[in-house]
């Protein structure tokens, strides 16, 4: 349900979610490995199974071999049979063993070695009677386990909203030489090696049906060009990536995400136990209620600096009245729909900043209040700093200082309730910047400051890079005191784990730093034009323009802490 609070209160508040609680269905341990090999012309190839089509999970789906695992994969007689590296754990352990266990079981595959050191072939396999208890053979006929040889890729844990869900380490270990898989007929049928890309071409296709976790691990497999490069990126003991995805609705479709996709914070702000019902797709036409007290309108200008448009926000609820955040462009229609999203009662308006697509639409929000017969609400922000351009000119009813609190009253059924927006003046951006942070549920309005699927443009005079990180620094420090893990930008979905966030942006911003003055380095009388191409070699050619201009932002600083520049 998302941080707490200091105090140990749940953020946000149980009663300001959209949707009643609903526990997920218990996990269970199970046990996924993926045999490799390399084609002759060294081009890795994965083996993949079809699932019964009558399983009780993913039935028809081509899968990689594993199940769930067994009491007797931990038990100290199977462990007893493993050869293990001395990093590997009792817990990492089990799970290579369930992997071989399920191998040989569903495939015929045997990961093991004879007692020699030799790896098993077919004629100990033959030995073997798949229907009989798997470790006794092994026992009886002197094989070792080469769980050594079994790596962890990732983790998955099944998604909230599943009837069945498993807690599943993804393994790898390189296909036995000499050896060739048999499926068992009754799980498993068809095995067949593919290369990743030519799965994933052929699932888009209709003709290859796999489930959510197998798309996205086979989308990670084709980063790497043979074995070798995979097996060498696995030797920490750590998996490549951790998930539990998340589902909601695009196009009136199911459409799952992992943690480091923009829509998963939204879905776990909205949607904390798995409910399948959040619509995902960017329209302007009505709010999108994010929690009882929070409704998103995003405003029709989308574009290039926009993204899907700008997020304007309404803060509160009938009995409370409305805090409107950031109107947006001089837009009537949309003025309108916030207005009515209000039910007409805005006690404030707060602009994040004067940009052209923020605050224009602040003084007509406030005439559509009062015409309609209601006290006219104040608008609330910074005024612009001299730097800023001349569309950017803005000036407040009354400036609101840092650290100060906008609190929406009233009286519900339960008692009082309170709706509290704390100011935190955030320069960088642009120079009369700020963000709010709704202290009961921890939620943090970032404004331009911090976006979802972009980073925002620092454009001097006006923007500031030094005045931008050192707020980050002061954003992180407000969510670790109020427990805040959501934030809500002007452009884009809601984002989750709020700190981790800010670290990853502020990372990103610094190792752009590191590029521009290799880059001043390289050519020390470089125009900004050359330096932006080689900084921002990643970026389209099409969008360097706008990243020269925060290169400016980032060689004054870098120029400022020269030193005899302090």
């Amino acid at each position: 349900m998302g941080q707490r609070a200091a105090d140990n209160r749940p953020m946000p508040r149980i009663h300001q979610q959209l949707h009643p609680h609903r526990e997920p269905v218990p996990t269970r341990p199970a046990a996924t490995v993926l045999l490799l090999r390399d084609t002759h012309d060294g081009v890795l190839e994965v083996l993949m199974t079809r699932r019964s089509a009558s399983a009780s999970f993913a039935p028809g789906a081509y899968v990689f071999p594993g199940g769930a695992i067994d009491a007797t994969d931990a038990a100290p007689e199977a462990h007893a049979l493993a050869d293990r590296r001395p990093t590997q754990s009792d817990l990492h352990c089990t799970q290579a063993i369930a992997a071989i266990r399920e191998s040989y079981e569903e495939l015929g595959v045997l990961l093991a070695r004879r007692t020699d050191g030799r790896p098993a072939d077919a004629s100990d396999i033959a030995a073997l009677d798949r229907h009989a208890p798997f470790f006794a053979q092994c026992a009886a006929h002197g094989l070792r386990l080469a769980a050594d040889q079994i790596f962890w890729l990732a983790h998955w844990t099944a998604d909230r909203d599943l009837p069945r869900r498993f807690d599943v380490p993804f393994l790898v270990a390189r296909m036995p030489a000499g050896q060739e898989p048999v499926a068992d007929e009754t799980e498993q049928f068809e095995p067949v090696w593919v290369r990743p890309q030519d799965a994933l071409a052929r699932h888009e296709a209709g003709q290859f049906f796999m489930i959510f976790p197998t798309i996205r691990t086979l989308q990670r497999l084709t980063r790497y060009a043979h074995t070798q490069a995979l097996l060498d990126a696995l030797q920490g003991e750590r998996p490549l990536w951790v998930s539990c995805p998340r589902a909601g609705l695009l196009g009136g479709k199911e459409a799952r995400y992992m943690e480091d996709e923009a829509p998963f914070g939204e879905l776990a702000l909205v949607c904390p136990d798995g409910q399948i019902v959040h619509p995902l797709d960017w329209q302007s036409e009505r709010p999108v209620p994010l929690l009882r007290n929070v409704q998103r309108l995003t405003a029709p200008n989308p574009g290039v600096m926009t993204g899907p448009g700008t997020n304007s926000y309404l803060v509160g609820d009938p009995a409370t009245g409305y805090i409107a955040i950031d109107p947006g462009p001089a837009d009537t229609d949309h003025l309108e729909r916030l207005w009515r999203a209000a039910g007409g009662d805005i006690r404030s308006i707060v602009c994040t900043h004067s940009h052209p697509d923020h605050s224009p639409g602040a003084a007509p929000l406030q005439q559509m209040c009062a015409r309609a017969g209601r006290a006219a609400p104040p608008v609330l922000g910074l005024p612009s700093a001299p730097t800023a351009r001349a569309d950017s000119q803005f000036t407040p009813d009354r400036a609101l200082q840092n650290g100060e609190l906008l609190a929406l009253t009233g009286k519900g059924p339960d008692g009082e309730i309170i709706h509290t927006l704390q100011v935190v003046h955030t320069p960088g951006h642009a120079a009369n910047h700020l963000c709010l942070l709704l202290i009961e549920d921890g939620l943090l309005f970032s404004g331009d400051h911090i976006l979802n699927g972009s980073t925002t443009i620092i454009n001097p005079p006006d923007g500031n890079m030094a005045h931008y990180l050192d707020a980050l620094d002061r954003l992180d420090q407000l969510c670790e005191q109020h427990g805040a893990d959501y934030i809500l930008p002007a452009h884009g979905h809601v984002l989750g784990d709020a700190r981790g966030a800010i670290a990853q942006l502020k990372a990103h911003r610094l190792a752009r730093e590191a590029k521009v003055i290799a880059a001043m380095q390289q050519l020390p009388e470089g125009t900004v034009e050359q330096w932006v191409e080689l900084a921002y070699a990643d970026v389209p050619p099409r969008m360097w323009p706008l990243a020269q201009r925060s290169l400016i932002a980032h060689v004054e600083r870098i120029r400022a802490m020269e030193p005899g520049n302090d």
